[in-house]
């Protein structure tokens, strides 16, 4: 018979794997300037999000946590990604330079300081928060979610914000499913809805501005807007 303590310590490390994966895909959406490139790693992001949730929910025998890794699988590693790639226009997807306010160097020094400031911030909250994967998920997750929101703020193409938004949105399940394993599945159903149509519109509204304007940077929403 398996040694149950042996079963947690390698549920354990490979959480903690997953978790080190997730933020070093969260530093590459801030690293790399090609679109494809931050789709790609936006669906690995997202495939490591899945990984956490099916372990943890290994570990506290949760059926709502194996639900939502399949429902991330489906949704953002598979659908959201495909959904991208089909409404942008392909001079969008295959553009290779991305335009950003700041060079990838600094942008990668703002963010490892965001991950160091993320732990200092959940460090309260770890204390509170009962014994588990608290201490591994929350301060990854808020890392993310930090770093995302960077992410919106430098880049100045439109697809590439929407994936600093998504990667918020999965940098707050990494923290979730270990802060509140039981979370209602219709809670993450409807989250994984919201993100589809936020994709899809988004994905329109990117195709529509390369068609109008001749460039993806949201400063030329002033353009259309003046037409």
């Amino acid at each position: 018979m398996p040694d149950p303590h042996i079963s947690v310590t390698l549920v354990n490390e490979l959480n903690l794997l997953a978790a080190g994966l997730f933020l070093l895909a969260t530093f590459g959406l801030v690293a790399t300037r090609q679109v494809l490139d931050c789709v790609a790693l936006f669906a690995g992001q997202s495939v490591l999000l899945a990984a956490s949730a099916a372990l943890l929910g290994h570990e506290a025998a949760s059926d709502h946590l194996y639900a939502v890794a399949a429902i991330t699988i489906v949704a953002k590693a598979l659908l959201i990604p495909w959904l991208l790639r089909r409404t942008a226009s392909e001079a969008v997807v295959a553009r290779r330079e991305i335009s950003q306010v700041l060079n990838i160097p600094t942008s990668l020094l703002i963010a490892l300081g965001l991950s160091i400031l993320a732990y200092f911030l959940a460090a309260p909250l770890r204390a509170a928060a009962p014994a588990g994967q608290v201490g591994v998920n929350l301060p990854i997750g808020l890392a993310a979610l930090l770093i995302g929101a960077f992410t919106v703020t430098v880049r100045r193409e439109a697809l590439p914000q929407v994936l600093g938004l998504l990667s918020m949105e999965n940098g707050a399940f990494f923290a979730g499913v270990a802060i509140a394993p039981d979370l209602p599945l219709f809670a993450e159903l409807a989250a994984a809805f919201d993100v589809l149509v936020i994709a899809l519109v988004m994905g329109l509204l990117t195709r529509k501005l390369q068609e109008r304007a001749g460039s993806t940077s949201v400063a030329d929403l002033t353009d259309l807007r003046e037409e």
